[in-house]
């Protein structure tokens, strides 16, 4: 498929001493229906700093303050879950470098019959979010194609399934496991080793993320904001979309990570923040990314 993700590049990945380009069958790198491997980025074994402490945390409440004008994520102390701040360490791995996007998606749906990305309006009522049912029609798909001009986009409206589903998919093709990352592997990729507030640091700039503070309310091709990269080259840690991992919170929910186009602020963006969402939502909100073994 033209204009596809770029392959996977010997100069960015290596795995074992040899690179995942040649590691993987030749026949996958297009993909039988013409669709390209993601790309993904190494992160190294070792330690890093994870979570939050007081100090950043209460920053992160001034950040939401300031954009929204009221205290509801302070008075709903939505930070206080976060890991306390300190040294974890976590092997080696190989995450793509941008979430997962519609054209993808559009093959592996293509080539599985797997339900493309929709919701029908009795379930989005039951989910009881903010969000009107009509904003998720620009998000929904027309068949099985994405909506025109959103195929570099990343995709949404799939739950924690279809995620899973895709990643087994895409390991049948490839000959290579593909698997959601888990909250403290998201969050090295996102933020380093060193502890930092952000991916690009500790300092807040709404000019490295798509979010609302500066965005268009809404979601933008990946790869955009490359000034928000994290030290190992992450793209859209922050804002864009959240994304599903595969750590749980709570009976048939999992954990959430990045933030998205529709947050002002950001304390909610930061790598240290989560929250957990039904395993079965579809939100235009969420999508995923997915680590190679």
């Amino acid at each position: 498929m033209a204009g596809g993700l770029p392959i996977l590049t010997s100069r960015r990945v290596l795995l074992g001493g040899m690179t995942a380009l040649a590691a993987l069958p030749a026949a996958a790198l297009a993909g039988t229906g013409g669709w390209r491997v993601p790309e993904v980025i190494a992160v190294p074994a070792g330690s890093f700093i994870a979570g939050s402490d007081r100090a950043e945390r209460e920053a992160a409440y001034l950040l939401d303050e300031a954009a929204y004008g009221h205290r509801r994520t302070r008075e709903g102390r939505w930070y206080e879950g976060e890991r306390d701040r300190g040294a974890v360490t976590v092997p080696g791995f190989a995450i793509t470098r941008t979430p997962i996007t519609n054209r993808l998606y559009a093959a592996f749906v293509a080539a599985s019959g797997h339900p493309a990305p929709d919701v029908d309006p009795r379930t989005w009522a039951g989910y009881g979010l903010i969000h009107p049912y009509e904003r998720t029609r620009r998000h929904a798909w027309r068949g099985d194609r994405p909506p025109p001009g959103r195929e570099d986009h990343p995709v949404v409206l799939v739950s924690h399934g279809d995620a899973e589903a895709f990643a087994a998919w895409l390991s049948a093709e490839t000959g290579r496991s593909w698997r959601l990352p888990g909250v403290l592997e998201w969050e090295k990729a996102a933020r380093g080793d060193d502890g930092r507030r952000f991916p690009w640091g500790d300092a807040w700039d709404p000019a490295r993320l798509n979010s609302h503070d500066q965005g268009p309310f809404d979601t933008l091709p990946v790869g955009r904001f490359p000034a928000g990269a994290s030290p190992y080259g992450l793209l859209d840690a922050a804002g864009q979309v959240f994304e599903w991992t595969a750590s749980p919170q709570g009976e048939g929910r999992f954990l959430v990570k990045g933030g998205s186009w529709d947050d002002s602020g950001c304390g909610v963006c930061r790598p240290a923040a989560q929250h957990s969402r039904p395993r079965t939502l579809k939100h235009i909100l969420i999508g995923f990314r997915l680590i190679v073994d």
